[in-house]
């Protein structure tokens, strides 16, 4: 992916009005960007101002964190699945993969770089450097 594609992608990430949003569980801020194309997005489950779950979606993969995983997880979604009876555009299945998708981390990396200046993204960074 080139550069400006790159760039593109990070500058169309938008945040969800939260109150749309499913309440969390007590003591957890949900906060969701939801990118120019479809099933691009980020959402970040916060505890008292640190990330506490991640992930990145995108083309039909995946990138999660939490603190007991060892690093980031790779995986691919069902989002672009489209024979599945059951699937339905609002709801998303995550399956792991047995080794990290180095390709999709750097990728995601240089996407979400693109928002380095601003704090969120800046802590979610943060979570690759020490992966």
């Amino acid at each position: 992916m080139d550069q400006d594609e790159i760039k593109r992608l990070g500058a169309s990430l938008r945040q969800i009005d939260p109150g749309i949003l499913s309440p969390a569980k007590e003591g957890i801020t949900k906060v969701w960007y939801q990118g120019g194309e479809p099933y691009f997005d980020v959402v970040v489950e916060l505890r008292h101002g640190e990330i506490e779950w991640f992930q990145f979606t995108l083309r039909g993969k995946s990138i999660s964190w939490r603190p007991r995983f060892s690093g980031l997880q790779t995986g691919k979604t069902n989002e672009l699945d489209t024979n599945d009876l059951t699937f339905h555009p609002a709801t998303k299945l995550v399956e792991q993969n047995n080794q990290q998708d180095h390709q999709f981390i750097e990728l995601a990396h240089a996407i979400l770089k693109t928002r380095a200046n601003e704090p969120l993204f800046k802590q979610i960074l943060t979570l690759f450097d020490s992966a």
